[in-house]
């Protein structure tokens, strides 16, 4: 009787020992890329990586950062009470193209803090204090709000420390004229609310205090201190921001070279909420000769 079974795999055998070697590799490459496949990458954990992390001794106090990518150095500052993770799509990004350090500021994040209140000018003595500790002499800086307050007053301060500067959304002093009422006034009771909290003997709300009169009080900067800057900076904002565009304005108009990017259908947040145009506007500040085009 007819072996069916038996043909079959006698008729695979020779089939399979004819094909092309090339089958076989690729063949190999499939299944290992089909492994590859199941394998779940860890997403990086920013501002809790071991492998990036480490800490500077600077001004008394031990200020952590992480670094990722190769390139020219890229320092990453961000806004008020937030820390490293908060730049997580700016690290991804930019990493490609810099060498990305980004910063926990002073009494945020990882960073430590021995002053009984803090100020912009402690923050920016303690980036050129990094900057120092790893001998670079000069980077780019990205700031986001308190960010790019530090990042102003560095180039202020420490002009020689700075290539170009981009500011979301910094303020030069805090009145009236500078925040949205709806959310000054929210601002206000919310540090009366933590005050309150912290005398009733909510020890662990301490640092949230001092980071809430770091906004109602700081900084203070003057039209001629910006005038000073050196650096090319551009200043951007987002259409529906915390801070008032005038401000804004005013700050751009102030600086001798500046560039102003109002990010359309943004709010405060752009650099997590629209990290895709906030990325790429940069990046060309960046790698594109700095210019001044005058239209009339």
């Amino acid at each position: 009787m007819f072996n069916f079974l038996s043909f079959r795999q006698k008729s695979s055998g020779y089939f399979l020992k004819g094909l092309h070697p090339a089958f076989w590799g690729a063949l190999l490459l499939f299944i290992i890329a089909g492994s590859a496949c199941h394998k779940k990458t860890k997403p990086v954990q920013y501002g809790r990586n071991q492998e990036a992390g480490n800490y500077a001794d600077v001004n008394g106090i031990k200020l952590y950062y992480e670094i990722y990518g190769q390139g020219e150095p890229l320092v990453l500052l961000h806004g008020n009470g937030a820390s490293i993770s908060a730049g997580r799509e700016q690290i991804a990004f930019f990493s490609k193209y810099y060498q990305v350090i980004a910063v926990d500021s002073r009494g945020q994040g990882k960073s430590d803090d021995n002053s009984d209140s803090l100020t912009y000018d402690q923050m920016a003595s303690d980036l050129n204090g990094l900057l120092n500790h790893l001998h670079i002499d000069s980077a780019y800086i990205i700031g986001h709000s308190d960010g790019g307050i530090i990042g102003l007053i560095t180039a202020i301060r420490y002009p020689k420390k700075i290539k170009m500067l981009a500011a979301m959304s910094p303020n030069i002093r805090p009145d009236s004229m500078v925040l949205y009422s709806k959310v000054a006034d929210e601002s206000s009771k919310m540090l009366m609310a933590y005050k309150d909290s912290l005398k009733a003997g909510f020890k662990h709300l301490a640092n949230k205090v001092k980071l809430l009169r770091l906004m109602q009080f700081h900084p203070h900067i003057s039209s001629a201190e910006l005038s000073s800057i050196k650096a090319p900076v551009m200043l951007l904002c987002g259409d529906r921001d915390v801070i008032q565009l005038s401000h804004i304005i005013e700050i751009f108009r102030a600086i001798p070279k500046s560039n102003l990017c109002v990010l359309p259908g943004s709010t405060h947040f752009a650099p997590r909420k629209n990290s895709e145009l906030y990325n790429e506007s940069i990046n060309r500040f960046f790698t594109k000769p700095f210019s001044m085009p005058d239209s009339y």
